[in-house]
C-alpha cells in the first residue's frame, strides 16, 4: 500500500471530524440566528418603549418649539440613554437633523433613517446602517401643539456579530459546543480502534484485494465450497458446490431445510451426520461431504464428485462377481470332474452316463429358459451368472413363470443390470446364515416401464424400517468394510431418475419392485 495513503483509523477519523465540525457549525448558525431573533424582538419593543418615553416628555417637546432654547435637550437625552441601557438616543428636529447624539460629529448632520416611517408620523422599529454599522432603532415622532411634527427621537442598540450571538444565546451555548467537540473527537478516536481491531489491522485496500483473491480461489478451485452459519443458513457457496448440489441461484441466505435436499444431504451439511468423507446421493452424482465447524461462525462444507469414481467401482464390483461367478463355476466343475473321474475309477459307466447327461440338461435349462424369456442379452447373462454364484451358496435362483422382458435400449440395459444386481446381491445377503428352503426369484415385465421383482425366502424386512433401507448409509450388515448402504440407495435414484420407483414389501420374505421407465 501507499505510504501516502492514509491509514484506516486516520480515514475514519477524519470523516468522523468533518461529521462534529459540519454538526458544531450547524448549532453554531442556529445559536445565532436564535439569539438574533430574540434581540431583535426583546430590544426592539424596549427601544420602542424608551423613544416613547422620551417623545412624550413634556421637556423635549418645549424645547423642540422654541428653535432658540434646545440647550436641555442633550440632558433629556443623555438620562434615556443611561437609565435605559441603549446604545444611543438621539434628537432631531422636524426636518431629520440631528440635534443631540452621543457622538458630536453626528450633529447637524441628516439623521439615517433607512426605511423609517417616522416623517410620515408613524413610529417604527428597524435595522439603520450608519457608516458600516449596523444598529437596531426605534424612531418616534414628537407630535407639537399644532399637531405638526416638531422632533424626531432615536433609540438603539447596535446589532451584535456572529460571536456575541453565540455568547448571548440562550444555554450557554459555548460550554455545549465546546463539549460536544471534545465528546466527538473522543468518540472518533476509540471507534476508529474498534474498526481497526475489528478489521485485523486491515487496511481499505487489502480488505479489497482479500475479497477478490478469496472470490478467485472460491470460484477457481474445482471441489466445492459451501459455508453455514450457526442457523444452518447458506452464507457463501461456490459455482461448482451449486452444481453438485443442484442449488437454486438465491441459495446464499436460505436455510438449509428450504432448499429441496434428501434427509441425508441435509443430515451432513447441518452436523446431524458427523464424520469424515460422508457420501450423499443427489440427481445422478455421487458427492462426497466433509464438514469442518467454525466456532462461533458456522461451518465449512467442501465436496467433491466421485461419481466417477463410483462408476469404476461398479464396474470392478462387476468384475468381480465374474470372477466370483467363474470361480463357483470352477468349484463346481472340479467337484464333477472328480464325480465323474470316481464312476469311472468304479466302472459305473451306465450312471456316468446318466449323470452327464442330468449335468448337462440342468445348467443347458437354465440357460436355455433365460435366453428364451430376457431379450436384453446383458441381464440374461447376470442372471445366468448369478445363478451360478446363488448355487455356491446354497440358494436357488429361479425365473417366475410370467417373466418376460424384450429387447431395451443400452442406457436401459445398463442402469436394469445395475438395479437386477443389486436387488439380487440384496437378496443373498438377506438370506446368508442358512435355512430349512432358501431361494430367490425374480420377475421381469416389459411394458410401457419395465418391472423387476425380486422375492426371497428370508426373514423379511420390518415395517418400521421400509423406507430407511433406500436411505444411503442404512445397512442391517457389520460393515466389512468400505461403504455400506449404498447399493439400495443407487437403485432407488436411478428409479427415480427414470421415473419410476422402488418399494419393499413382505410376503413369506422380502418382495422389492423396481420400476424404469424410459425418462432419464
Amino acid at each position: 500500500m501507499s505510504a501516502v495513503r492514509a491509514s484506516l483509523s486516520r480515514q475514519l477519523l477524519g470523516w468522523q471530524l468533518v461529521i462534529i465540525f459540519v454538526l458544531l457549525a450547524s448549532i453554531a448558525v442556529f445559536s445565532v440566528a436564535q439569539s438574533d431573533s430574540a434581540f431583535r424582538a426583546t430590544e426592539g419593543r424596549r427601544m420602542l418603549s424608551v423613544a416613547e418615553d422620551l417623545a412624550a416628555t413634556n421637556g423635549v417637546r418645549v424645547n423642540l418649539a422654541e428653535p432658540y432654547s434646545r440647550d436641555l435637550l442633550p440632558i433629556f437625552a443623555e438620562s434615556a440613554r443611561s437609565l435605559s441601557g441603549a446604545d444611543h438616543v438621539i434628537i432631531a428636529d422636524g426636518r431629520g437633523t440631528v440635534l443631540t447624539s452621543p457622538d458630536p460629529g453626528q450633529r447637524g448632520h441628516p439623521l439615517p433613517l433607512g426605511e423609517s416611517t417616522v416623517l410620515a408620523g408613524k413610529a417604527w422599529v428597524g435595522e439603520v446602517d450608519d457608516n458600516g454599522v449596523g444598529s437596531l432603532v426605534a424612531h418616534v415622532p414628537v407630535i407639537g401643539d399644532d399637531a405638526r411634527i416638531i422632533g424626531i427621537v432615536a433609540a438603539g442598540r447596535e446589532t451584535p456579530d456572529v460571536l456575541q450571538g453565540v455568547r448571548e444565546a440562550p444555554q450557554n451555548p459555548l460550554a455545549l459546543l465546546a463539549f460536544a467537540t471534545v465528546l466527538g473527537i473522543a468518540g472518533s478516536v476509540l471507534l476508529a480502534r474498534r474498526v481497526k481491531r475489528q478489521t485485523l489491522g486491515l487496511e481499505p485496500q487489502e480488505i479489497t484485494r482479500l475479497v477478490e483473491h478469496r472470490e478467485a480461489l472460491l470460484h477457481g478451485i474445482r471441489e466445492g465450497v459451501l459455508g453455514v452459519d450457526q442457523q444452518n443458513r447458506i452464507t457463501l457457496v461456490n459455482d461448482q458446490a451449486r452444481a453438485l448440489l443442484s442449488l437454486p441461484d438465491d441459495a446464499v441466505g436460505r436455510p438449509i431445510d428450504e432448499l429441496g435436499l434428501n434427509d441425508r444431504a441435509r443430515d451432513v451439511l447441518t452436523g446431524r451426520a458427523d464424520g469424515v468423507d460422508q457420501i450423499v446421493l443427489r440427481r445422478g452424482r455421487v458427492v462426497v461431504l466433509n464438514r469442518v465447524p467454525i466456532s462461533s461462525v458456522g461451518a465449512v462444507v467442501t465436496m467433491r464428485d466421485r461419481t466417477e469414481l463410483v462408476d469404476l467401482r461398479r464396474e470392478l464390483d462387476a468384475n468381480r462377481a465374474v470372477t466370483d461367478t467363474l470361480r463357483a463355476q470352477a468349484h463346481e466343475f472340479s467337484n464333477r470332474l472328480h464325480t465323474i473321474s470316481g464312476l469311472i475309477e468304479l466302472g459305473e459307466h451306465e450312471e456316468l452316463q446318466r449323470y452327464v447327461e442330468r449335468v448337462n440338461h440342468t445348467r443347458q435349462q437354465w440357460h436355455d429358459e433365460v435366453t428364451a424369456r430376457v431379450g436384453d442379452a446383458s441381464t440374461a447373462a447376470l442372471l445366468i451368472a448369478k445363478a451360478s454364484l446363488a448355487a455356491e451358496r446354497g440358494v436357488g435362483l429361479r425365473l417366475h413363470e410370467g417373466a418376460r422382458l424384450g429387447e431395451v435400449d443400452e442406457q436401459l440395459s445398463s442402469d436394469l443390470v445395475t438395479v437386477l444386481g443389486n436387488l439380487v446381491d440384496n437378496a443373498l445377503d438377506a438370506l446368508e446364515g442358512g435355512g430349512a428352503e432358501r431361494w430367490i426369484e425374480v420377475d421381469l415385465r416389459h411394458d410401457d416401464e419395465v418391472t423387476v421383482v425380486v422375492r426371497d425366502s428370508g426373514p423379511g424386512v420390518a415395517p418400521e424400517i421400509v423406507e430407511e433401507v433406500f436411505r444411503h448409509g442404512f445397512t442391517t450388515k457389520a460393515a466389512r468394510g468400505g461403504d455400506r448402504g449404498l447399493g439400495l440407495a443407487l437403485t432407488r435414484q436411478i428409479c427415480r431418475r427414470r421415473g419410476g420407483s422402488v418399494r419393499v414389501s413382505n410376503e413369506r420374505g422380502a418382495v422389492f419392485t423396481a420400476r424404469l421407465g424410459a425418462a432419464r
